[in-house]
């Protein structure tokens, strides 16, 4: 048995949820041009059929993308069959701003909101300055988003610790705080250490914090692109990866079987102590995300049989 387990036990470090199925959420981002626009669409009816819980789609940094985020939110709801969560943050934008957003999702038929307060543009990681007359943080956004319509709100959650954190403690704080404001779910950021990430949950629950905790799932696409990624958010990346990477830059689909079998494990293992809702990092691509639901049990329903002539 594993370190990590505590008395609380892997039933009540999951929390709501435990005991079910598993189940997915997908996150994309929307795209810039119309080539990248059928890729991420060739994506999304690629893992359709897997029937995800959610999916979600990303806001950039200080509000980049609010228009393309709407266009592809709004498609989603109106081509599919699948539950859209759209991202929201409160950079650079006026609470009349960032409230004509969220009046505008609701019109749409958006019912899921991922609640975020988003980096300042071109700074991931960096400082931030709230304005004035917009949101603080994604606290406020969110008891924001409740005061304007009942939504379900999903919030981040670092377990590593957030970069401008003084300490884990502070960080269940905050989170207990966004409970508190009406979120209904957390989505953990990406990590690699389990037995850290269980260590954290067990905090998290004796806290008494009790919606479902969603941990964040990063495929390995690109190692020294994710290296790149992680440093600015504090996430470590362990030895033991890098050196399943080393040497396949030039081999994409080894590379691609050493990320599907380490996203894999991370998934049964948590799945022993009691998680039963992954969210995958997708990256606008299928594949990959595709292959590893498949193995955790994930699959499309099978095809209705023809009636006997």
């Amino acid at each position: 048995m594993s370190p990590a387990i505590s008395a609380l036990g892997p039933v009540a470090r999951a929390g709501v949820g435990s005991g079910r199925p598993l189940s997915v959420s997908f996150e994309f981002a929307p795209p810039k041009t119309s080539k990248s626009e059928a890729v991420l669409w060739e994506a999304i009816r690629r893992l359709e059929p897997l029937a995800p819980q959610f999916v979600s789609v990303t806001y950039g940094a200080g509000g980049s993308t609010r228009d393309r985020t709407h266009r592809t939110v709004s498609r989603i709801v109106g081509e599919t069959g699948l539950k859209p969560a759209a991202h929201l943050t409160c950079v650079e934008a006026s609470r009349a701003e960032v409230d004509e957003v969220i009046r505008g999702y609701w019109d749409a038929g958006v019912r899921h909101i991922v609640a975020l307060r988003g980096d300042p543009p071109g700074h991931l990681g960096g400082a931030y300055t709230p304005r004035p007359d917009g949101y603080a943080n994604a606290t406020e956004l969110t008891a924001g988003i409740r005061a304007i319509a009942p939504f379900e709100i999903s919030v981040g959650l670092y377990p590593q610790q957030h970069p401008e954190s003084p300490s884990t403690s502070f960080d269940i704080d905050v989170l207990k705080a966004k409970v508190d404001a009406g979120a209904t779910r957390a989505i953990t950021q990406f990590f690699f250490d389990i037995d850290a990430f269980l260590r954290f949950m067990d905090k998290v629950r004796a806290a008494g914090v009790t919606i479902p905790v969603s941990p964040g799932i990063m495929p390995v696409y690109n190692f020294a692109g994710l290296k790149k990624m992680a440093g600015p958010c504090g996430i470590p990346v362990p030895a033991w990866l890098a050196n399943h990477f080393e040497g396949l830059d030039d081999d994409p689909a080894t590379r691609q079987l050493v990320a599907a079998s380490v996203a894999i494990e991370m998934c049964a293992r948590l799945r022993e102590e009691g998680f039963s809702d992954f969210h995958f990092y997708t990256f606008n691509r299928a594949d990959l995300v595709y292959a590893i639901c498949r193995v955790l049990g994930v699959r499309e329903p099978p095809a209705p049989k023809e009636a006997a002539a």
